[in-house]
């Protein structure tokens, strides 16, 4: 089943200043000429050449916008053409996958979600290759396909592995990308599901603007996404953001799978609020029920949770002060139920001599983000 054909992808025949443009268009927004020029470090002469040669290519269109009580020339705005490629991403648990297509812009114009029958490695990239046919059929140019999972992930682009798959029966190293582009004929990527996520709040997200972001996210189990210096942050051994073994409580009562006490994952995931509520690890529903009616050991489990969160964070500002921390996730319930717990938690561990405010914000989760999440890293490649 092939999708496209070269032709139909713009990025194919882009040089490096023409994709610059384009990935700035993509993460700020339309820009005036003269301000997208200072960005970039490139001439007048040289922006209107590329900008031209976009226009050309349909990626990008060019307007004068007379600003309310401007006087003079109105500024040349240059804007992307969210509709000039469409994307798709993917994310696959151990038995659902969920994917969504969106235009350069990141907003969904499609969604849908099924459930895994053939878990084998051909089964699944089947599944995905016929899921992005019917989510891109009847679409312009279809330009990339972006795949997430719980996992280990080597490389980038094109050349991106899975090195560390829940799938049972899967090999030790699963060339996913390589396969699936095979498969469908476009661009496509594989990383791991909350770096995916941390790129797409750097982009198009709560982070958009900063240089430096953390995104903890906290949920079944509890990862990190994290952007320096303008950079979403791949580690060497494709093992970064694992934070489900930080050290948070010496003491604590619960032993994660690897034999560690008061880690991470046996207080702020939501198994772990489960067990220290008293209850089997799949029963945080009745958990967070209980805890909401305010059942004492239930909520002494959230404020545990909302402790240890706190920690976490403070961990993480202190070391590398970043610009924004966002928490999101499937857990978030903690917050709702013990803010002041997690607040007071926070400011405890933080570095009082830091003289800013900490911007941290608590955003809405769905799962569906994951695949736009692997939409935006795909897309991020093909630039």
């Amino acid at each position: 089943m092939t999708i496209a054909s070269g032709a139909d992808q713009p990025w194919l025949g882009l040089n490096e200043g023409e994709r610059a443009v384009v990935a700035e268009l993509i993460g700020g927004g339309s820009q005036p000429r003269v301000q997208l020029a200072r960005k970039l470090g490139l001439s007048r002469t040289s922006l209107t050449r590329i900008t031209r040669e976009l226009i050309d290519l349909k990626l990008v269109t060019e307007s004068d916008r007379q600003q309310r009580a401007a006087r003079g020339r109105p500024p040349e705005i240059i804007d992307l053409r969210v509709d000039a490629a469409h994307v798709v991403g993917v994310k696959l648990t151990g038995d659902d996958l969920y994917a969504v297509v969106t235009g350069l812009d990141s907003w969904v114009i499609a969604n849908t979600h099924v459930t895994l029958t053939d878990r084998s490695v051909d089964g699944v990239v089947d599944l995905i290759a016929s899921t992005a046919d019917d989510l891109l059929r009847g679409r312009e140019r279809p330009s990339a396909i972006g795949v997430c999972l719980a996992g280990d992930v080597d490389g980038v682009g094109a050349d991106s592995e899975i090195v560390g798959s829940t799938f049972p029966g899967w090999a030790a190293r699963v060339p996913m990308a390589r396969m699936v582009s095979e498969r469908t004929g476009l661009p496509a990527t594989v990383t791991n599901d909350v770096t995916a996520l941390a790129t797409a709040h750097h982009w198009f997200g709560g982070g958009t603007g900063p240089k430096s972001l953390v995104v903890i996210v906290i949920g079944d189990g509890a990862g990190v996404g994290l952007v320096l210096d303008d950079r979403v942050v791949i580690g060497a051994h494709a093992r970064q953001g694992k934070i489900g073994h930080l050290l948070v409580e010496a003491q604590g009562e619960l032993r994660c799978p690897s034999g560690h006490r008061g880690c991470a994952e046996t207080l702020v995931t939501m198994p772990g609020i489960a067990e220290n509520a008293g209850m089997a690890p799949q029963d945080y529903p009745e958990v967070l029920a209980r805890a909401r009616e305010g059942e004492p050991r239930a909520l002494s489990a959230f404020r545990d949770a909302a402790s240890a969160l706190g920690a976490i964070v403070a961990q993480f500002v202190n070391v590398l002060d970043p610009e924004k921390v966002i928490v999101t996730g499937e857990g978030t319930d903690l917050l709702e139920l013990a803010r002041p717990t997690f607040d007071a938690a926070l400011r405890d561990r933080l570095d009082r001599r830091a003289s800013h405010e900490l911007a941290l914000s608590v955003d809405p989760f769905h799962f569906g983000q994951y695949a736009e999440g692997a939409g935006i890293t795909a897309l991020r490649s093909c630039l």
